[in-house]
């Protein structure tokens, strides 16, 4: 049996297929305070919120925004799943030693652990640290939810600065630092951040990359895809891959690496530690308020 199509079968097939769908409108699942799956730690950036703080990459998502740079992070299953309570004790003991003055909750979705990531918040709280946690949840929706969840109530109370909502690629932040698409929110749950969003336009958006001694490179932080073109076109060709040893394997080559994205989203794709290149990208000013969202 054959079958038919007009030519503009293509097109209207591409016409009529549904949005990719943002699965934020659910309640997050309970999940056991007892064990956490984190994917990378690291304890000083100055990338991921005010200040040079440590920063903590969760495992899961089930939101999955389209565009998202971290969609090795969307399983809810690999990287590593430790116990919570001596892990968070470690993570306050290298982010102290490293000169961090709080810690930077993402992911990954930390309310889909928000059990465990509200013990690891608290523990930096308790240790007179911040807590900055990112989540593409609603806050009007996780403050409805928390009247019947401990956790997720345990876990906003124990975050300083909220970064809340999906990550809309076609709705590209270049004002805000640290988030990605003009819908997100920062809003300050305690004092402690409240007069810096009334500035937020004066806080510069940073990119950083580590290069450990085996040659893996580490990226994290906030970019435009021009600003990405311009820090990482003209490379090089890598010293170690095949043929490095001929002239023409030596040419400089133009173009974007591997471990670089077009999207204005979270860029963390390895574990590699090492030195940091920091490059500084300021943004235009945007107006105060308590809660910076919406903007222009």
């Amino acid at each position: 049996m054959s079958r038919q199509t007009s030519p503009g079968a293509p097109e209207q097939l591409t016409a009529l297929a549904p949005a990719p769908r943002i699965n934020n409108r659910a309640v997050p699942p309970r999940t056991d305070a007892g064990t956490i799956r984190y994917a990378r730690f690291l304890p000083a950036t100055d990338a991921e919120g005010p200040g040079r703080r440590a920063a903590l990459w969760l495992q899961g998502c089930s939101i999955r925004c389209p565009g998202c740079f971290n969609p090795h992070l969307w399983a809810d299953r690999g990287a590593a799943l430790v116990p919570t309570g001596d892990f968070a004790a470690e993570l306050v003991d290298q982010a102290i030693a490293a000169g961090s003055e709080g810690l930077t909750l993402l992911g990954g979705e930390p309310f889909e652990q928000a059990a465990a990531s509200a013990v690891v918040a608290r523990s930096f709280r308790e240790a007179g640290l911040s807590v900055m946690t990112f989540t593409g949840y609603l806050h009007q929706d996780l403050e409805r939810w928390s009247v019947d969840r401990e956790d997720i109530a345990g876990l906003l109370a124990a975050t300083d600065l909220l970064a809340d909502g999906p990550y809309l690629q076609d709705r590209p932040d270049l004002q805000r630092p640290w988030i990605g698409s003009t819908n997100q929110g920062l809003t300050a749950l305690t004092g402690r951040y409240r007069d810096l969003l009334k500035d937020i336009g004066a806080q510069p958006d940073r990119i950083e990359i580590r290069v450990a001694p085996d040659g893996t490179i580490g990226l994290n932080g906030w970019a435009s895809d021009d600003q990405l073109d311009a820090l990482l076109a003209n490379l090089g060709a890598r010293a170690d891959r095949p043929g490095s040893g001929s002239p023409a394997a030596n040419r400089p080559r133009s173009g974007r690496p591997a471990a670089a994205h077009s999207s204005r989203a979270p860029v963390a794709r390895s574990t590699a530690s090492g030195r940091a290149f920091v490059p500084t990208i300021t943004p235009r000013p945007v107006p105060a308020g308590a809660r910076s969202g919406e903007t222009p």
